[in-house]
């Protein structure tokens, strides 16, 4: 897969770089797979000259979609690292989850301890974990699905995820805290036809993405918020969700 399908670039200045990546890319050095594609180094080669490099400030999961942001300069760079933690930027993410919350809106408290068992998973640790707060809202349900809003008010490893199967609601083809299977039309259209051992899936990775991000300009102090378009299997699996169900997380936009 070429670099331009890895990743999009949302918005730049001398500041800061925004860009929108796609599941399975690395956003920082794995040491398990010391040799896997990075967004960070991607990113460098397209958008630095000589001299040039990219900061990062936050970190997303290889398997989640959407926003990334990397700073441009030390100065952009301490003051991004000092707003995320503060806990002055709000990140909102967007899951389809199996179930249905018996909640409208929440806040899950639960501390987590990173590579806890054998499978180097986050796991619920109230002895030894790290504080951990996500804010959830039911956007609505699909089904035997739901689509959920989560903002995470910490940055553990894994958090949404580890919080969601916690709360009975595990993210869709999650390989790690869930049920890794496929998402089919035939899954959630009782009138489907057609042939089971040549359909594709619609969805066949995390069913979650990081679709906004608001906060204050590291260079100005203005307010700013971007937003990253679902990629192109997620959009479709949203499509075909709110036409049979009439729920649609971007219908409220």
């Amino acid at each position: 897969m070429k670099s331009s399908e890895l990743f999009t670039l949302l918005y730049q200045d001398e500041h800061i770089a925004v860009l929108n990546k796609s599941s399975g890319l690395l956003v920082a050095s794995d040491r398990w797979d010391p040799d896997a594609p990075r967004l960070d180094i991607l990113a460098s080669r397209q958008l630095c000259g000589d001299g040039e490099r990219l900061y990062a400030v936050h970190r997303i999961d290889k398997d989640t979609s959407g926003l990334v942001m990397y700073a441009r300069t030390d100065e952009a760079h301490r003051a991004l690292s000092m707003a995320f933690e503060k806990r002055e930027i709000e990140k909102t993410y967007h899951a389809l989850v199996y179930g249905r919350p018996v909640w409208e809106e929440t806040e899950i408290n639960i501390p987590l301890r990173a590579d806890g068992d054998q499978k180097h998973r986050t796991i619920k640790d109230t002895r030894r974990g790290k504080d951990a707060k996500t804010g959830l809202r039911f956007i609505g349900p699909c089904g035997q699905y739901s689509w959920i809003e989560a903002r995470p008010i910490t940055g553990r490893t894994h958090q949404i995820r580890v919080h969601l199967t916690i709360s009975g609601l595990p993210i869709v083809c999650d390989p790690l805290y869930g049920n890794p299977a496929p998402l089919y039309l035939s899954n959630i259209k009782r009138s489907w036809h057609g042939d089971e051992l040549s359909e594709r899936p619609l969805l066949n990775r995390l069913g979650l993405h990081a679709w906004k991000m608001r906060f204050a300009h590291p260079a100005t102090g203005e307010p700013v918020e971007f937003t990253a378009p679902y990629p192109r299997d997620l959009n479709s699996t949203r499509k075909q969700l709110a036409k049979l169900y009439r729920t649609d997380p971007l219908g409220e936009e």
